[in-house]
């Protein structure tokens, strides 16, 4: 597959991936290496990475943590600043990140501020961060239990899929990450919607094309908006309460915690229902809609008390202004409109529409 060039980055896939990140290692010849990983990744995806890359004289060390969004935190971002200031890292040092969207994330943000900025590279080993959280160079970690809330936007040198990692994957990150690439197809593509939704039609060899086409639509808008100013909050469709969802499973210890993927599922959802009232979205598009994310996703029980906390949550939520609550909803399948003011009584009504 060609590589696709963004803004200040490339995205190269599969075999491509270590020839061209051996290149950069061979001419930029960074001071020292340094590998971010976290626990799963450090046994499943390590081995087979260090056996591809030509460090030479490179001094390369590995740094290992926690896995799992409750820590994506400042807190573990002050270990790994330590942990590159006692390895003596300066401002020529690499730092790859191997993992999934919280180790992108979370090693984009620690890279690009430290020493007010060194060069970093993703290497994503989930569906979710092959498809969303390595492209684009949104950096951050969560505050608390609220999502993304610290961070910045600054692109790596490089992404690297390399779509065998898919292999260490349980089956529910992979779910996870299918419900950004239904979102690609909701705000931007119906035609790739459909093929989504109709994987029977498909076998596992058709994987790489469709990862590589979500890459492609997240790439046009981000490089058309890249400070989401403008088109790049399309990108948010159901995330402001699929994060507020996230976000209240997250916090409280007599919930299971929601992967990212299945809470924005949710948020598609309601927030589709939503797009009926608000933007015209046509009956059979709603219900194609339902029928698609249902095929993937269940529905999880969310009481009428945990809705009100949840509506409580959207007001910290970072499309925001001046006290405004903003949604991302649909006009149709592939047609999104921006800045949608949605009423309290009107999320409710469409989480009562959810649960019936």
């Amino acid at each position: 597959m060609d590589s696709i060039s963004t803004k200040n980055s490339v995205v190269y896939f599969n075999s491509e991936v270590y020839s061209e990140l051996n290149n950069y290692i061979k001419t930029k010849n960074p001071s020292k290496i340094f590998i971010l990983v976290d626990t799963n990744t450090h046994d499943d995806c390590l081995p087979q990475f260090l056996e591809r890359i030509e460090s030479r004289e490179i001094i390369v060390e590995v740094m290992e943590m926690p896995n799992g969004e409750d820590h994506k935190t400042i807190d573990i971002c002050m270990g790994v600043w330590e942990a590159l200031s006692e390895y003596n890292a300066d401002r020529k040092s690499l730092l790859i990140n191997l993992g999934g969207g919280v180790v992108t994330d979370l090693g984009g943000f620690v890279a690009s501020t430290y020493m007010r900025g060194i060069k970093y590279i993703n290497i994503p080993t989930t569906l979710l961060a092959m498809v969303d959280a390595s492209v684009g160079g949104k950096t951050g970690v969560d505050l608390g239990a609220l999502k993304n809330q610290v961070g910045v936007i600054n692109e790596g040198v490089m992404v690297g899929v390399d779509t065998s990692f898919l292999g260490t994957l349980p089956q529910n990150e992979m779910v996870s990450g299918f419900a950004e690439m239904l979102k690609h197809g909701l705000i931007y593509d119906k035609t790739y919607w459909h093929t989504l939704t109709h994987l029977e039609n498909l076998d596992i060899s058709d994987l790489d094309r469709l990862i590589y086409d979500s890459v492609v639509i997240k790439n046009k808008v981000v490089t058309e908006d890249p400070r989401e100013l403008g088109l790049r909050k399309i990108l948010n469709f159901g995330h402001t309460l699929g994060h507020a969802i996230e976000s209240y499973f997250l916090e409280h210890a007599d919930k299971t915690p929601l992967l990212h993927g299945e809470a924005i599922a949710i948020g598609m959802l309601l927030e589709s229902y939503l797009s009926t009232k608000i933007c015209g979205l046509s009956s059979n598009d709603f219900e194609n809609i339902t029928e698609g994310i249902l095929k993937t996703f269940s529905k999880v029980s969310i009481s009428k008390a945990e809705q009100k906390i949840i509506i409580e949550l959207l007001k910290h939520d970072k499309k925001n202004s001046h006290g405004v609550v903003k949604f991302v909803l649909l006009e149709a399948i592939g047609t999104p409109r921006i800045d949608c003011v949605v009423s309290n009584e009107l999320i409710l009504e469409a989480f009562d529409h959810y649960s019936a």
